[in-house]
């Protein structure tokens, strides 16, 4: 035999977590599961299934320690696919498998494992063109690994969540936990971030008024009159009077937009439009709610402090006020319930604002009643113990931990305070509770909690479990940079923001570009392997479910706005100025990356003003107010496309990914689940390209017709269903100079 015909096809080699390949995808201990592989037909000799167990884990990283593993090996054995559609061995078991540890009596060692050990075989398969390989292997109690091996005469190759590669190293094996699950309606939900103040003035009654109080360098609150002026390098402190009144108004707006899940960004009462620096936790804030009481005088010209600021005082700190804004969210949350969309929380549990009640820095609640004084005015304040102080200097102690130095956001000191702990624990409880229900929680600088990783975890585990015991189905979903690994075992966060497997890499292929437009690295920009590399080692991070409710965006309010970032330039509102983030965008990089976006696995997160082309650079330039007067119909209207090509295609949402080429520029990827298969081709250099797409990986036949749904360039978009037949495993197609095109095996 010829060493071409020796040759495996490595390509035709395929296994994920999906439901195609792992059934039940999130089983629990009892459970039987069933684990398949895929291969080229009559191609190999044998698949093997190498399971690793009774691992010790590292607590700090979450990874497997490698010298820990005990491994099994099992033979794998070809299956057919029945008439009706359910998937049954072919052959089987000639002896009772049973658990010890959650693992067959019969699995060897794969030293002891020979040719014979092998299951028997029927050489019927799923898809043509392709050999499927299954077993089943009993669920325990305890996680496991695995990965597979393939052989082919004296070629063996092995299989892990990086695809095909020549040795196998354990962080990459698949892995399964036993009962976790993450909500289903995660799973491939359309976001909507708002960032309130920036996005509907409903109520004008309530808008932040000027010299209302002091903020950042003791420099006055302001009310800006023209929603269109342009925002300021420092600007936490000014207000455009967006509200929940606002956000009411335009759910029917949201909804039509394609919107599962509505995210907010903090809105709890602060000071700050931002609202990361939260004042009372238990409260949305009256400038977002309803202010009924509204006594008071503003500041006086000269004021160095806060305690005369009455108008303020009595706005936040009255019942009435605070009582009647939880009255109005939990309308809001009704009213999206009804509409069927979701709610998600911002959740700013690391740190408060100095403003905050348990603090009061500004003295406006000492002496109120229905409050205690804060810690900052008395050591005798109940609390003392939520705060770090390094003296002993009372009264007003401004000696106090803040986060990463900054006095105006003090470092909550969970450590010495089981108070503090069971507090924050009840506001987790509250929000998802009647009779707001909210659907989530969204953790800010989440990783930063604590001052020891170990206590960190610890947090975690306990904030889960006191929200899900409130409500099981709610979403704990973390902003994280980096390997959020140790944090996805399952007891504690759910899923993340997701920067490394979706924001960083689609910005650095699509533009050149660092999600904050502070740099340009012309090495990345257009490099497809870089993009592949980074995505297959990334999203292999995180476990399946995690994965497809992970928030996919392209913009928010940390980072440029990504139609910005289409200059391909670097800036900032500080020394390039507001208009500069407006000059040299390419619409067509754009629609490339909402292309990407609502095709790749997660939950596309569409951040308020995107949809309608809002640029920005950094924070704050990206916080710009939703420009309700000067709307780009067109862009909306491709989103609502969009979104709806995303909603109609089960594989968009759960299905299977495949990588099936990519080049200087270009890339192409497959999502398939069951008979529902979808291809895109993403061409972002000046210049038309012909591109043939392997649409043979994702198994669709010769002679199968494909239509297109979807085809942008850099000046347009055309949803024409226009068909293509496959021939020699192939689509050919013309894809335009910064364009993409969307086909699937059904016309819809």
């Amino acid at each position: 035999m010829s060493d071409q015909n020796m040759m495996m096809n490595e390509r035709a080699l395929f296994s994920d977590e999906s439901g195609m390949f792992r059934c039940p995808e999130e089983p629990d201990a009892g459970d039987s599961l069933t684990i398949r592989f895929r291969t080229w037909k009559d191609d190999v000799d044998q698949v093997r299934l190498h399971i690793q167990k009774n691992v010790k884990i590292d607590t700090e990283k979450g990874d497997a320690a490698p010298e820990a593993f005990l491994e099994s090996v099992i033979a794998m054995h070809k299956v057919c696919r029945k008439e009706d559609g359910v998937c049954e061995a072919a052959a089987e078991e000639k002896e009772e498998k049973s658990l010890e540890e959650g693992f067959p009596k019969d699995a060897v060692s794969e030293e002891e494992l020979s040719e014979d050990a092998a299951a028997e075989e029927e050489v019927l398969v799923f898809d043509t063109g392709f050999d499927f390989f299954e077993t089943e292997v009993p669920v325990g109690e305890k996680p496991f690994w695995y990965y597979f091996s393939i052989k082919k005469g004296k070629t063996i190759r092995y299989y892990n969540q990086l695809g095909v590669v020549e040795k196998p190293e354990s962080k990459y094996s698949f892995v399964v936990r036993p009962g976790v699950h993450v909500p289903e309606w995660a799973k491939g939900a359309v976001i909507y971030q708002i960032f309130t103040d920036r996005f509907c003035n409903g109520d004008p009654s309530n808008d932040v008024l000027d010299r209302e109080y002091l903020y950042v360098n003791s420099i006055p609150s302001a009310h800006v009159q023209d929603w269109s002026q342009d925002l300021m390098s420092l600007d936490v402190g000014r207000f455009y009077g967006g509200d929940l009144k606002g956000v009411l108004d335009k759910l029917d707006y949201i909804k039509k937009l394609g919107v599962d899940v509505i995210y907010f960004n903090p809105l709890f009462v602060s000071p700050s439009n931002h609202k990361y620096d939260i004042q009372d936790y238990d409260y949305i804030d009256p400038h977002y709610g309803v202010i009924i009481e509204d006594e008071g005088k503003l500041l006086p010209e000269g004021a160095k402090n806060n305690q005369k600021a009455t108008r303020y005082i009595n706005r936040v700190t009255s019942f009435k006020n605070l009582e009647a804004s939880n009255e109005l969210f939990a309308k809001l949350c009704e009213e999206a319930h009804k509409r069927g969309m979701r709610v998600i929380l911002d959740g700013v549990f690391n740190h408060c604002g100095s403003f905050n009640k348990w603090m009061d820095r500004e003295c406006i609640y000492k002496g109120r009643k229905g409050y205690e004084d804060g810690a900052f005015v008395s050591k005798k304040s109940p609390y003392h113990n939520f705060f770090h102080f390094s003296e002993d200097n009372w009264p007003y102690n401004q000696n106090y931990n803040g986060w990463w130095g900054n006095d105006t956001l003090p470092k909550l000191n969970y450590e010495e305070s089981d108070e503090l702990c069971d507090y924050v624990m009840g506001i987790g409880r509250k929000w998802v509770s009647p009779p707001y229900n909210v659907d989530g929680w969204r953790l800010d600088v989440a990783a930063d909690l604590g001052n020891t990783p170990e206590f960190n975890h610890n947090f975690w585990k306990r904030f889960r479990e006191n929200v899900k015991d409130s409500n099981p189905d709610a979403l704990i979903l973390a902003e994280h940079y980096g390997d959020a690994y140790p944090w996805l075992q399952g007891d504690e966060w759910d899923t993340i923001m997701n920067y490394d497997a979706f924001m960083d890499p689609v910005t650095w292929f699509l533009t050149g570009l660092e999600k904050h437009s502070d740099r340009y690295e012309a090495d990345l920009h257009n490099n497809g392997r870089v993009f592949y590399d980074s995505m297959r080692y990334n999203m292999c991070r995180m476990h399946r479910g995690a994965l497809l409710s992970a928030m996919n965006e392209l913009s928010n309010h940390d980072h440029s706005r990504f139609m910005t970032r289409t200059n391909c330039k670097a800036g900032r509102i500080s020394y390039m100025g507001s208009r500069a983030a407006e000059e040299g965008i390419n619409k067509g990089i754009f629609r490339e990356g909402i292309v990407i976006q609502m095709t790749w696995p997660g939950a596309p997160t569409i951040y308020y003003g995107d949809e309608t082309g809002l640029c920005g650079w950094t924070d704050p330039d990206s916080r710009r107010p939703y420009p309700w007067d000067n709307q780009d119909l067109e862009l909306i209207e491709f989103h609502k496309y969009m979104t709806g090509i995303h909603h109609r295609h089960k594989s968009l949402r759960t299905g299977s990914l495949k990588f099936m080429g990519y080049g200087y520029g270009t890339l192409m990827y497959g999502r398939f689940l069951d008979e529902n298969r979808v291809a895109v081709a993403i061409n972002n250099q000046n210049h038309d390209t012909d591109m043939d797409i392997p649409v043979w990986e994702m198994g669709i036949e010769n002679g199968t017709t494909m239509f297109r749904l979807m085809c942008t360039s850099q000046e347009r978009y055309n949803v024409g269903k226009k068909p293509y037949i496959v021939e020699n495993g192939m689509i050919h197609i013309t894809v335009h100079a910064y364009g993409a095109v969307i086909l699937s095996t059904e016309k819809r």
